[in-house]
């Protein structure tokens, strides 16, 4: 193998543990597989001393330190799947907007999108490897680095997701600018999603040549839309995503692998996100498991959905809502997961007490 910065994607080695994928991909399992959403984050006191003192965007564009970063979990916790440390507003960074991560409030665009002009600003077209070949190398790097512990996930933005943010400047409990261009310019918000949806498709596309073994997508904004306006802006780009992907790994004679949809609060969508060619739908801890099993038919495997503020209960109580969980989930198409991310001040042990007690309460359980 090569020095760090010039890692081959090939003569990965041979993966141990292939729970996740099993599940994720509808096959039998010996227990429960378990990640959670921002593992690799604040809440772990190396995370924090790693970052100290660094620019968030500049370490996403440090391979090393991203690779660093995504191993740190799986050196406290027995995680069943690792996700690449990066973030989603790369995709508009690609695209020639800046992106700042201002302490105490958050991604920040000094520059958002005000009105349909300003699509010009962005660039025509995106040279995936170019612009973010820096998560492509880290995806390889740690690849190699995990020496076959555990599968790699890679992930996206969903193109509604990304869009409020280019507009809204950040995060916003209304996405009501975002909304705003969806009632008043349609035929330019269809422009933008189709844009970024081009970019998303080469991006995951590129992750897996690199090594990503499932990919996530994330509408983590999907609550701020009905039933219909989901229907026309969000979920054509996810049906999009998911085929366009599949077919490009086909194509290039590259293994399909597993892909999760993950649109929170979409109550309203479960039986479409079903339907929608991915293999695995992500729920929030607001949906009722044994509802989800009955409204998506089994078509697909479930991922999820622990209220992530049950961490904060004692640790006899976090068992014991996770084997309610296990059982109403029922342990076989399941990843168990958080209905979201970790929180900054969870405790590590707590994080380690639901990862054990999802092993715990699922092994020999299995049927």
């Amino acid at each position: 193998m090569q020095q760090d910065n010039h890692i081959l994607p090939k003569d990965f080695p041979e993966l141990k543990n292939d729970t996740f994928l099993r599940a994720a991909k509808g096959q039998e399992t010996q227990y429960v597989p378990v990640w959670c959403m921002r593992q690799a984050g604040r809440y772990l006191p190396e995370f924090r001393e790693s970052r100290a003192g660094k620019d968030f965007f500049e370490t996403c564009r440090t391979p090393s330190a991203c690779c660093e970063l995504t191993l740190q979990p799986l050196r406290r916790f027995p995680l069943d799947a690792a996700i690449i440390f990066s973030d989603i507003l790369v995709i508009p960074q690609a695209l020639g907007m800046e992106v700042l991560m201002v302490p105490a409030k958050g991604p920040t665009f000094p520059d958002p999108l005000k009105d349909p002009e300003d699509l010009n600003r962005l660039k025509v077209k995106v040279d995936v490897t170019a612009e973010l070949g820096y998560v492509f190398q880290a995806i390889t790097l740690t690849r190699h680095k995990l020496e076959g512990k555990v599968p790699l996930i890679g992930f996206s933005g969903a193109p509604w997701t990304l869009m409020t943010y280019m507009i809204e400047g950040g995060g916003s409990p209304t996405m009501s600018k975002a909304k705003r261009w969806l009632y008043n310019h349609p035929e330019a918000s269809h422009r933008l999603l189709r844009q970024l949806t081009d970019v998303i498709v080469e991006y995951l596309f590129e992750q897996v040549k690199a090594g990503a073994q499932a990919l996530q997508v994330f509408e983590s904004h999907a609550g701020c839309l009905g039933p219909v306006q989901f229907t026309e802006f969000a979920l054509p780009y996810l049906r999009d995503i998911a085929h366009r992907v599949k077919a490009k790994l086909k194509e290039s004679s590259l293994d399909t692998v597993p892909m999760i949809v993950f649109a929170k609060d979409a109550h309203y969508a479960l039986e479409d996100l079903a339907q929608s060619e991915y293999d695995v739908v992500g729920l929030d801890w607001t949906i009722d498991p044994k509802a989800a099993r009955e409204r998506t038919g089994g078509r697909v495997a479930l991922q999820g959905n622990l209220d992530p503020c049950a961490l904060y209960a004692p640790k006899d109580k976090i068992g014991e809502t996770v084997k309610k969980m296990i059982e109403d989930f029922g342990s076989q198409r399941y990843i168990a997961n958080l209905g979201h991310g970790l929180y900054p001040d969870m405790d590590p042990e707590h994080v380690g007490a639901f990862v054990d007690a999802v092993h715990t309460h699922s092994r020999g359980n299995c049927k």
